[in-house]
């Protein structure tokens, strides 16, 4: 089995666990772009010790381009986990993200998060030049 077979994808609307890619649809060669990625944005997903979001990683394709190429991931570490016991800890982490990257071709951004029990979800967005 292939990994690409383990990654899930639904309409972040109705499914928690997509992540969701916020940034202008058409750019300028070279220009920073601002980026948003999250989940959480129509259906709130957990943050809990036990149900959690790990990590969202970020990926860019161009077109035409045999590579895709790595953009950055984000980890998110603290889930109320604590000595005390699970969820009694003061510290949470969001999942949610802020970066900034530039491009000289159009292409895809793509998204993929991880859910400590669901697995991988995927989500991608076009950006125009």
């Amino acid at each position: 089995m292939k990994i690409a077979e383990k990654i899930q994808v639904a309409d972040w609307k109705n499914e928690k666990h997509v992540p969701v890619i916020e940034c202008p649809d058409t750019v300028k060669p070279g220009e920073w772009i601002e980026v948003r990625v999250g989940l959480s944005k129509a259906v709130e997903h957990p943050n809990t010790t036990e149900h959690h979001i790990r990590w969202i990683k970020m990926m860019f394709s161009p077109d035409n381009d045999k590579f895709v190429y790595d953009v950055g991931m984000f980890t998110f570490n603290a889930h109320g986990e604590h000595a005390g016991g699970a969820n009694q800890g003061p510290v949470h982490t969001r999942d949610q993200a802020v970066f900034q990257f530039k491009t000289s071709l159009p292409g895809t951004l793509h998204a993929v998060a991880y859910c400590n029990i669901h697995g991988l979800w995927e989500s991608s967005k076009r950006i125009e030049i």
